[in-house]
Parts: structure tokens; C-alpha cells; sequence
């Protein structure tokens, strides 16, 4: 992997969107055709993708947000405040806040999901589409994908419910945390020396109480979507003429 490329601070462009019950936290950087990025978690924040995606500000506009109730954007949001709709919502906000007609969006992870399910309602303001490691797009990709990690990684897998399952987890302790996703990301990258950093960037900008408020509110976006039995985005995204039929 290449060293990342430090971006100068005086080109980034932070503030706050208000938008209806929540204002949601914003960071832009880069010059060139915009593109809309959609952190995962979906109990996370835009941190972790930093400083590795700015590498692309060399030829795009990167516009990030934190996602309602997350990161910068949690104060004054309750877990109730937050649904796939409003979700959906808050991304069109920011669309007409930055004057886009269409945007580009890339979706990590959960923000995969969210960037399909923005693209099923609103085709015509989704320019191109990108998908990075993607979260399953359907119930049954879903259940598949739990079939084939615990086929795969047995220990790990068992390792994670027994921490879940601990009283300092229950109340957001962020070393609990961090070992939790330590145990969950250890077999994902190529460069393991790497897993530290990324563990640790997880939970930049988190308190205690954050986590506890992230968790709630990726709890409800699961019931939602994915908990749903026949949840099926490649469907929708076939009717919206966005997947080839």
C-alpha cells in the first residue's frame, strides 16, 4: 500500500446541514466532478475512511457526512429519530444543500445499502452508483453471508458473542469495543499491521454513551431492512431499471 497522501487542511471545508430534528455534519475536500461518500456501521462515522479515500481529492469533490445520530452529527438525535426513510431523506437534503442535479454516490459497507436504497426512490438523481465492499443487499444474501463466516471462522465468530455478552460491552466501553472489532476486522485486510489503526479510528469522536446510541440506532435500520424476510434490493433496483433485468 502506498503512503497516504496528507491532504492540506486549509482546502477542507467543514460545517453543519440542519435538517429537520438533527443537523448533520458535513467534511469537503477536492476539486472535480463531486461524489457523495456513505460511511458504514451503520454505527460508525466518516472517521475511518480518513486519511486513505482523500487520496482520490486529487480528481474528485469528496462530500462526507456523518449520518444522523452518528459522530458529529448524535447531538440532540434520539435512536427514535432515526428510520430508513429519514436516512434516505437526509442524503437528499445534502444532495440540494450542494446544488447537485444528480450525484455520484460510493457506499462503504452499510453505506452501500443506504446508496441502493437512495438509488431505488430516486434513479433520476443518482448519476453513478459505487459500491465498496458492500453490506448484502437482501435478506437472503444476508443469511447466506452469517452461513458462510461461521462456516469459515467458527473461533472468531464465537469470540465476538462472548465479548458481546460481557457487562462492560452492554455499557459502550470503548476498550471492549475495540477489542470486539479487533476480533471482527482480524482476518479482513491484507496487511494485519494495519488492523490497529483501523480499529482504532472506528470510534474517533465516540463516548460511551455514543456507542450505546449508535448501536440502537443500527439495531432499528436492521429491522427495517436486512431482519425483513423478504427484504430484496437487487429487486427494487431491476424496477428502477438501475440492475439490468
Amino acid at each position: 500500500m502506498q503512503p497516504s497522501r496528507v491532504v492540506d487542511r486549509s482546502h477542507v471545508h467543514e460545517g453543519y446541514l440542519p435538517v429537520s430534528g438533527a443537523e448533520l455534519y458535513f467534511r469537503e475536500v477536492g476539486r472535480g466532478s463531486p461524489i457523495v461518500i456513505l460511511h458504514g456501521g451503520p454505527d460508525f462515522n466518516h472517521n475511518y475512511l480518513l486519511p486513505d479515500m482523500d487520496r482520490l481529492a486529487d480528481a474528485f469533490r469528496l462530500i462526507y457526512y456523518d449520518q444522523r445520530g452518528r459522530g458529529k452529527s448524535s447531538p440532540g438525535v434520539a435512536p427514535e429519530d432515526v428510520t430508513i426513510e429519514s436516512e434516505i431523506d437526509d442524503l437528499d437534503r445534502l444532495r440540494q444543500y450542494f446544488g447537485l442535479n444528480a450525484i455520484s454516490v460510493l457506499g462503504h459497507s452499510w453505506g452501500g445499502l443506504l446508496a441502493m436504497e437512495y438509488a431505488t426512490r430516486h434513479s433520476d438523481r443518482v448519476s453513478h452508483l459505487i459500491l465498496l465492499s458492500t453490506a448484502p443487499a437482501s435478506h437472503a444474501d444476508l443469511v447466506r453471508f452469517r452461513q458462510q463466516r461461521w462456516a469459515a471462522e467458527p473461533g472468531r465468530l464465537t469470540k465476538m458473542e462472548a465479548i458481546s455478552c460481557t457487562c462492560e460491552y452492554a455499557e459502550g466501553d470503548i476498550a471492549t469495543e475495540a477489542e470486539y472489532y479487533r476480533t471482527h476486522f482480524g482476518s479482513t485486510l491484507r496487511r494485519p499491521e494495519h488492523l490497529e489503526s483501523v480499529v482504532q479510528s472506528l470510534r474517533s469522536h465516540f463516548a460511551p454513551q455514543d456507542i450505546l446510541k449508535a448501536r440502537s440506532i443500527e439495531d432499528r435500520l436492521y429491522a427495517q431492512t436486512w431482519r425483513m424476510p423478504d427484504y430484496n434490493l437487487l429487486a427494487k433496483l431491476r424496477r428502477s431499471n438501475i440492475l439490468p433485468s
